[in-house]
């Protein structure tokens, strides 16, 4: 097949090139210029710059034509845009959620010819064709498994999408990296926003909203502990960044009219919950599947909660068979049975 592979830089999508490429396909690898970058040069060196080196190096290694496309122009409009309006309004975004099914698996098709069969990238995800069904299903490396991040994509582009390390564990990729003497083998694994590179999600925030110093009120004592620098800096059931002696202090609650933060350290089951509204569902196949045992994520990361799903017009009720105190509006919620990811929503309230 003639395959366009994303590839970013790093060892995932190095690896998926090279399987791609001594499986015999005719391979062309993209990098897609998405970081802004440019507008924050005054935190110094672009690490685009590095990737891109990256890139080249491995391109040049497997005799692999590589195109760069700029994309920044849709990301600010289809992604960021989203980011910053979510983050004001208090909620958590999804950033990911966006990059991948109105950019990578969205307009980057629509900047490439039609002669390309698939695209393919170095997500952790595996897609099984039943009858021209297309399931996406979880990868065999329950820390990597990158479905959650892919829940918004339709069948129609998982019918042009390959995940060559969808079946393999991340150490595995690693000890092919070294048998394929990548040059980015013992490279780390990025961590963060897609579009912002080593910039700190919260320089990217003071950037575009700047700073609005609020108190910081123990929701139990109602006593101030401190002060904060806006809202839009925290999320519900964050532990970190508090800057407050005595804790562990938790997020449990956010006055955005009045821009205060609230926290405790005490009693935080009560605070916890087990059941939640969604909607904006994106259902990946066929929705006529059973409600109750189901599993649900409401983050990226390993674990699933045991959940039933009440369906009810364009909204949803989940109930969780254990309460969890990161409960967050603006989250997303995704479904999976047994194996299958099923799709996504969006918790609102």
């Amino acid at each position: 097949m003639k395959v366009a592979v994303l590839l970013s830089g790093g060892v995932d999508s190095s690896v998926a090139l090279r399987l791609l490429k001594n499986e015999g396909h005719d391979v062309t690898a993209f990098y897609l210029k998405i970081w802004l970058q440019d507008e924050f040069s005054f935190l110094g060196d672009c690490p685009w710059e590095e990737d891109l080196k990256f890139a080249r190096a491995v391109c040049e290694q497997a005799n692999v034509p590589l195109e760069v496309i700029n994309m920044q122009t849709e990301y600010w409009d289809s992604v960021v845009s989203y980011t910053i309006s979510e983050i004001k309004e208090g909620r958590t975004p999804n950033p990911d959620m966006f990059c991948n099914r109105l950019i990578k698996f969205g307009q980057f098709i629509n900047k490439i010819d039609d002669s390309y069969d698939k695209v393919a990238s170095g997500h952790y995800a595996r897609i099984e064709n039943i009858n021209d069904n297309f399931l996406l299903k979880t990868s065999p490396d329950p820390i990597k498994d990158q479905t959650y991040f892919l829940a918004y994509l339709t069948q129609q582009q998982l019918s042009r999408v390959l995940f060559p390390i969808g079946t393999y564990k991340k150490k595995q990729i690693r000890e092919l990296a070294e048998k394929y003497q990548l040059p980015n083998m013992i490279r780390k694994d990025s961590q963060g926003i897609c579009f912002l590179g080593k910039i700190k999600f919260s320089d990217f925030i003071k950037h575009h909203l700047g700073e609005i110093e609020g108190d910081i009120i123990d929701v139990d004592s109602n006593k101030v502990m401190g002060k904060h620098k806006g809202y839009y800096f925290y999320t519900i059931g964050q532990r970190s960044g508090l800057k407050l002696g005595g804790g562990p202090w938790y997020v449990v609650k956010k006055d955005i009219e009045k821009n205060i933060i609230y926290i405790s350290r005490e009693n935080l089951i009560d605070r916890a919950r087990s059941k939640f509204v969604v909607g904006k569902f994106n259902w990946i196949g066929d929705n006529k599947f059973p409600v109750e045992n189901l599993k649900v994520k409401i983050r990226h990361g390993e674990r699933f909660f045991n959940c039933t799903l009440e369906l009810k017009d364009d909204k949803g009720i989940v109930l969780l068979e254990k309460e969890d105190l990161g409960i967050a509006m603006g989250q997303f919620a995704v479904f999976y049975k047994d194996d299958i990811c099923l799709g996504g929503s969006v918790i609102l309230e």
